[in-house]
């Protein structure tokens, strides 16, 4: 029998155990916030059962009324583009979505646990994965517009799991593979230290007072500027700059992404213009899409390439017509502990906060001044984006300086090489 290498005994180890049991606890204290008789609608791959189990745990500890975890199984997902029927790809469970709309309407909590197989669906027609993700992205909004506007306390943990693992480190033993994302799981969600529930307080701190001091510059708009990247984005009127957790609508602070390294914002979606080119590969629905460029005009995407995964890329900014323009910017110093591990995860969720990003799609009313009190035309007015997809993609490195610009047209210097000035 084969010995087991000193990486994959992590898996077995006491340390371990109290790692994933502080990811659970940091999941529901800190990210969550949740409250006592707060009912929990947790979504997760099949390979997430045990990081499940914790946080079902920590969930009815706290006093959780009621925790229901609605599993994935990444399988019976390719089973549908092998054996489904063509007319079928434009259907979408809304019965579901309607249901996970109302429970959230009753006051309850949303945690999303992430570990999908980034290379998923890179195999599969890119004309039905993206019928698929337009048909679930118009059933799931009824959902998604609570959670967008926090009416609901929400976050965003990781598990790791042995298809995320091998396609981040394909040289390594199956074993090997699982510790070592697991280990990076850990360190950038901060639940390797003494206290990770005071380590998130501190940092959270940091990340408000970075907003603020973007708050009251007030920027017309943000110039990037690097290798294949000069890019005018143009501020939202009454933009907001937000970091780190925010008190929903229902009276509860949460963190919504563990980790979290951004401040972000609403772009102008009519006020847009230059090339940009991706840092890093986006991975979208089971599908990498790597050297991504486009060209803004006026807002819009006029032109869009990428060196691989050009075809759902295409399909993707053609959802709808607010697929084509922002509904997010955000920043994010190349020093974070996320790019520091130089670790490419393939998940948005780790490396937006790798480097500064921008989102196609939806923008958060939130980051407008009194946005969940406008209406949608005067949100549009004000320049959010309206779409059924939000998906970001990074544009940042130690090679992007990013300006602000006032509205006189005085620019000065935010970033140099990746890191705040």
């Amino acid at each position: 029998m084969m010995a087991m290498s000193s990486q994959g005994a992590f898996l077995h180890t006491p340390e371990f155990e109290h790692n994933l049991n502080n990811l659970a606890a940091v999941a529901i204290g800190a990210g969550l916030g949740l409250a006592p008789g707060q009912e929990l609608v947790m979504t997760a791959t099949l390979d997430a059962l045990s990081l499940v189990r914790r946080i079902t745990e920590q969930a009815y500890k706290v006093g959780a009324s009621l925790v229901t975890t609605l599993f994935t199984d990444e399988a019976s997902t390719l089973l549908r583009y092998r054996h489904g029927t063509e007319a079928t790809f434009d259907a979408a469970s809304g019965w579901l979505y309607e249901g996970m709309a109302q429970a959230y309407k009753n006051g309850a909590a949303r945690l999303a646990i992430t570990g999908n197989d980034p290379s998923l669906l890179s195999k599969e027609d890119p004309a039905k994965v993206s019928r698929v993700n337009r048909a679930t992205s118009k059933a799931y909004r009824p959902a998604l517009e609570l959670i967008t506007r926090h009416d609901i306390n929400w976050t965003i943990v990781a598990c790791a799991t042995p298809a995320w693992a091998k396609a981040m480190f394909p040289d390594l033993a199956a074993d090997d593979a699982l510790a070592k994302l697991w280990q990076g799981i850990f360190a950038a969600s901060r639940t390797n230290v003494a206290d990770p529930v005071a380590a998130w307080k501190e940092h959270d701190a940091k990340l408000h007072a970075r907003a603020e001091w973007l708050n009251n510059k007030r920027y017309y708009a943000l110039h990037f500027k690097g290798p294949g990247t000069d890019l005018r984005v143009g501020m939202a009127d009454d933009h907001l700059w937000l970091g780190g957790g925010t008190t929903a609508h229902n009276g509860l602070y949460c963190i919504p992404n563990m980790p979290t390294e951004e401040v972000f914002s609403t772009p102008h979606k009519d006020r847009v213009d230059g090339t940009v080119t991706s840092t890093k590969p986006l991975s979208h629905m089971g599908t990498l899409i790597e050297g991504i460029c486009v060209r803004f005009e006026g807002g819009r995407i006029v032109d869009a390439k990428a060196t691989r995964g050009g075809e759902v890329l295409q399909k993707m900014i053609e959802t709808d017509e607010g697929a084509r323009r922002l509904g997010e910017v955000a920043l994010v110093p190349h020093s974070s502990p996320i790019a520091s591990s130089g670790l490419l995860f393939l998940n948005t969720l780790f490396d937006e906060n790798a480097a500064c990003h921008i989102a196609l799609g939806q923008a958060y009313s939130t980051c407008v001044k009194d946005g969940n009190s406008l209406t949608p035309e005067q949100l549009a007015a004000r320049g959010a984006n309206t779409s059924l997809i939000h998906v970001d993609w990074m544009i940042g490195s130690n090679k992007i300086d990013v300006d602000g610009i006032s509205a006189s047209g005085a620019s000065e210097p935010v970033m140099r090489a990746g890191e705040w000035v």
